[in-house]
């Protein structure tokens, strides 16, 4: 069986996700630790470490030391887009280099299909990205936990 290549988001766009969206789930809270963010989310808080920094030099998260010390987010989570999350922690989404900005233009840009097709895939994943904020997947989270609730309660 041939291995088919995937354009999938990397262990740290999806561990920053997942470390962003329980931050989220506990805003207005107080600071979290990161090893609790870890134990909730069962990822390591070694690797949270290495991804805490970006986002809080962006903005996205403040630190607060001491016994009660930890992590929260510096901004709402309505105010919080994914997309801002991976650019931060991942780059550009785009499948291939052709469309990233900072690439010299092609000499075949001009009449390359490809490229039309690659602009319009990186074009729709943005648009997706950026139009989910953390505060959306807390609802999705709730609602999908309420829902998962319920039917287990029903089968008992």
């Amino acid at each position: 069986m041939r291995k088919v290549d995937t354009m999938i988001l990397s262990t740290r766009g999806r561990y920053g996700i997942k470390m962003m969206l329980e931050l989220a789930l506990n805003y207005g809270k107080g600071a979290m630790p990161l090893k609790d963010i870890a134990n909730r989310q069962s990822l390591s808080d070694t690797y949270l470490e290495q991804l805490i920094s970006p986002l809080r030099k962006k903005g996205f998260v403040k630190s607060t030391r001491g016994a009660q010390g930890g992590y929260e987010l510096a901004k709402k989570p309505s105010e919080i887009k994914v997309g801002d999350i991976i650019r931060v922690l991942e780059g550009s989404l785009a499948p291939s280099q052709c469309v990233l900005e900072e690439e010299p233009e092609c000499s075949k840009a001009e009449y390359c299909a490809t490229k039309l097709l690659y602009e319009k895939i990186t074009e729709s994943i943005n648009n997706v990205i950026d139009s989910i904020s953390l505060k959306d997947m807390v609802d999705d989270y709730y609602r999908l936990n309420n829902t998962n609730v319920k039917r287990r309660s029903e089968n008992e």
